[in-house]
């Protein structure tokens, strides 16, 4: 009789071993420093959360184009490069692993983040229903310009060369962000991309862009330490699409022919409700991968282990409980609650509410 899978068992992801199956999940926190380059705060940031069985990093940026938020850090530069490296040492030296998360934001964005205040880039003109973070306020998103079919493959290319510069940067792997309303999820969706031309239209079109970057982020550095994360059925940043379903079992059919290791599925609305459409098939597009499932959004220690021991995933990511709790893995091992989270100091700033959270041992000390 085989043993009960537990959320707190090691896991071999590609070609490493995760000390659990609990992951550290993306967290935008906007202190990059000078040329986007991550901070010295970062560096501890990240080594006070390497218990974490994985960290995937904020997502950051894959060209000075994919800028959508102020201080988000990038991975096109040497500078940017070295930056990363001190953080992946720490957290190896620590005994962590981490994945970069890897964006386009797409028209998710500001002109004044844009090289010469150039208008955003998407899919089509159609301007988001969202704000973004720029000039420490909140201010709404530009309309964007409509990608010419020459300009394409570039954008492409940048996510290959991002992802090359990932492991120069001593990454583990990487994780395209194809989820939560930025680029990839614009050309997906139909409320997003109006195309005509083939990146447009139909659902084989809608999901080209996608299966391009997977194509060439593994092929630079193979689908072992690739992951995709997805997200359906999220409004996030004004997304809509006319039937998610279909599309998205699409999706998944055309992921699983290039096995990446890890589908990363937000379930729900991004930190919202999790049954946003309730009669959306989650299971549905488990089924068509065969490779590594990791869930995301509004889990808790049972829901998770409930998860984990029932197959339904083999990686579960939390967000906010890494913010506030660095020992996040621990207090869920021993059923111990979370800090409370400063909301206050959550995007941007300096080291309060980022490096200042207390762990279990210096609260039993």
């Amino acid at each position: 009789m085989a043993a009960i899978k537990s959320l707190f068992d090691s896991y071999r992801l590609g070609g490493i071993t995760l000390s659990s199956r609990i992951v550290m999940a993306p967290l935008t926190r906007n202190r990059a420093g000078a040329g986007l380059v991550p901070s010295p705060l970062a560096v501890e940031y990240y080594r006070q959360r390497a218990s974490a069985g994985l960290i995937i990093t904020e997502a950051t940026q894959i060209s000075a184009t994919a800028q959508g938020y102020q201080d988000t850090p990038g991975l096109f530069t040497e500078a940017q490069i070295e930056g990363w490296r001190k953080i992946t040492d720490a957290v190896h030296a620590a005994g962590g692993h981490i994945f970069v998360q890897l964006w386009h934001v797409g028209r998710v964005s500001h002109r004044s983040l844009q090289p010469g205040g150039a208008a955003p880039l998407a899919p089509s003109a159609v301007r988001a229903e969202t704000q973004t973070y720029v000039n420490n306020g909140y201010a709404n998103v530009d309309e964007p310009r409509a990608l010419t079919l020459e300009e394409i493959p570039g954008i492409v290319d940048d996510f290959r060369k991002a992802s090359a510069n990932a492991l120069l940067a001593g990454f583990d792997g990487v994780e395209i962000h194809g989820a939560n309303g930025y680029l990839i999820d614009q050309f997906l969706r139909d409320g997003a991309n109006r195309r005509t031309d083939a990146y447009g239209g139909s659902i084989e079109n809608r999901t080209r862009f996608l299966t391009e970057v997977l194509q060439a982020v593994t092929a630079e550095i193979g689908p072992e330490r690739t992951g995709l994360r997805l997200s359906p059925v999220t409004p996030a940043s004004g997304m809509t699409d006319s039937d998610p379903q279909p599309l998205f079992n699409h999706v998944l059919d055309v992921v699983e022919s290039l096995h990446p290791v890890y589908v990363h599925m937000i379930e729900g609305a991004t930190g919202g409700p999790r049954d946003i459409v309730p009669d959306f098939d989650f299971e549905a597009l488990r089924t068509r991968f065969s490779g590594t499932w990791m869930v995301n959004n509004g889990y808790d220690k049972a829901l998770a282990e409930a998860a984990v021991a029932s197959g339904k995933a083999d990686l579960v990511a939390f967000g906010k409980p890494f913010v506030s709790s660095p020992d996040a893995v621990e207090r869920l091992r021993r059923g111990v609650a979370f800090n409370e989270l400063d909301r206050d100091h959550l995007y941007g700033g300096g080291a309060e509410g980022y490096i200042d959270y207390p762990t279990l041992d210096k609260a039993d000390a």
